[in-house]
């Protein structure tokens, strides 16, 4: 099979604007991937599964990653007045980087029996209504994976034929496989200050000041 390098040049001259970056692993698989922009996203598959050195017929997995903000601090030399006199000190500088959410498809050939490829797609942020192109149309694989993804992330994929909640019941709120995401006091609809069911509600109390009584039995922190 044509290294990473060579397939991200060819699809991105069959597909014309699309952007491809190669995005490393530094685990121990060290499997790199291809990132591909949205707009372009399902042409570059279709390519992908279409063309006769490739022919990647075959998902084998898509799943969800849930990536936070977060800080990366750097020393910087700025110039500053010291004592009446410029003087090139060292500081500590922090630049943010605003989390997203993604899927990753894993692709392989039936027919020339290589693999994978793996590729994958970036929301544009963590907010609700996060959206990313369905592949469902061009892999039927992967209709239950991208359902699950919806269910457990939060991502909505423009284009699938039936996107709705695979795992967890239609009333669930919230989507429990996000980083940030804190289990409710209580399942039940009606709570019931059991016990185990009042503590974990206690602890959660000097987090919500604003709520009191009741309220505190089922607060969500």
């Amino acid at each position: 099979m044509e290294s990473l390098e060579e397939i991200k040049a060819r699809a991105e001259r069959a597909v014309p604007g699309a952007k491809i970056t190669i995005v490393p692993n530094p685990g121990p698989a060290n499997q790199p991937s291809l990132l591909l922009d949205n707009e372009h996203a399902t042409a570059v598959v279709q390519f992908l599964r279409d063309d006769s050195e490739l022919r990647l017929d075959h998902c084998s997995n898509a799943t969800g990653v849930d990536w936070l903000d977060r800080k990366v601090s750097k020393k910087v030399k700025v110039k500053k007045v010291v004592e009446g006199e410029e003087k090139e000190v060292e500081e500590t500088q922090e630049d943010l980087f605003p989390g997203y959410l993604e899927a990753v498809y894993h692709l392989y050939s039936m027919t020339h029996k290589h693999g994978p490829v793996v590729i994958r797609t970036r929301t544009k942020d963590r907010a609700e209504g996060a959206r990313l192109p369905s592949l469902t149309p061009i892999y039927r694989s992967a209709e239950f994976q991208e359902r699950e993804i919806f269910d457990l992330y939060g991502v909505r994929f423009d284009g699938h034929p039936d996107l709705r909640r695979i795992l967890m019941w239609d009333e669930f709120v919230d989507y429990p496989m996000r980083k940030d995401y804190r289990e409710p006091d209580d399942y039940e609809y009606e709570p019931t200050p059991h016990d185990e069911v009042l503590e974990k509600a206690k602890q959660h109390q000097s987090t919500r000041p604003e709520l009191d009584g009741a309220e505190k039995l089922t607060a969500r922190s």
